[in-house]
């Protein structure tokens, strides 16, 4: 089987909306196949999603300053802000990659063999979607497909400052579970270095080429 070619774009540090919006416009042209895959990475500023999951009476409890945004991803309530690597992956998932369960499984392989690099071993909790170690929550994850394209996507702590968890449940679970790389591992490892190690991983797991996207957005 050919490999399909991966666009990837380190779009930095950008607010939610735009990069949300940013999102919806590629899955458009995806699903005409104006561009091929592609996978987003960027940091955000401070700010809590609601998934189509989410309680927010109950477990938004003190968001302070921050923006909430509801969006159609999956799952419940979770925090973006500096320090964390998200990845948005606009995929076209055609054959025996139409399985929701199976995507959901390989994006949670790409961060345990992304982190493994740095000295953590990431597991699987049961009855959950996301990456663990050590019993704490590195990252989560929560998707939308429309018409077989994928939207939304993963977050994973790496220098996070953990507190900012501390107005919401995230996932429905206590803050106090959250951990990050730098707290696991008591280093600061740069956004860049873990995003080339995931970047890596991705194109392994679901079988693609990973290049530099010739488009800036």
């Amino acid at each position: 089987m050919s490999t399909k070619a991966l666009w990837v774009q380190d779009l930095g540090r950008r607010d939610y909306d735009s990069t949300w919006a940013l999102q919806r416009s590629l899955v458009s042209r995806r699903q005409e196949d104006a561009v091929p895959d592609i996978l987003l990475l960027v940091e955000h500023p401070d700010v809590i999603t609601l998934g189509r999951g989410a309680q927010a009476a109950q477990h938004v409890h003190a968001p302070g300053e921050m923006a909430v945004v509801e969006v159609e991803r999956g799952g419940d309530v979770t925090y973006h802000g500096p320090g964390q690597l998200v990845g948005y992956p606009i995929l076209k998932l055609e054959g025996p990659e139409r399985d929701l369960h199976r995507y959901l499984r390989n994006l949670e392989e790409v961060l345990i063999r992304g982190i493994e690099p740095f000295g953590v071993i990431g597991e699987r909790c049961p009855g959950y979607t996301g990456v663990w170690a050590q019993g704490r929550k590195l990252a989560s994850i929560g998707v939308a497909v429309r018409r077989w394209v994928t939207m939304h996507g993963f977050a994973l702590n790496v220098t996070t400052d953990l507190s900012r968890f501390s107005g919401i449940n995230p996932c429905g679970l206590d803050a106090a579970v959250m951990a990050s790389l730098a707290s696991l591992t008591g280093r600061a490892i740069p956004l860049a270095t873990v995003a080339q190690a995931v970047t890596q991983l991705f194109g392994v797991v679901f079988e693609r080429e990973p290049l530099l996207c010739p488009e800036t957005w």
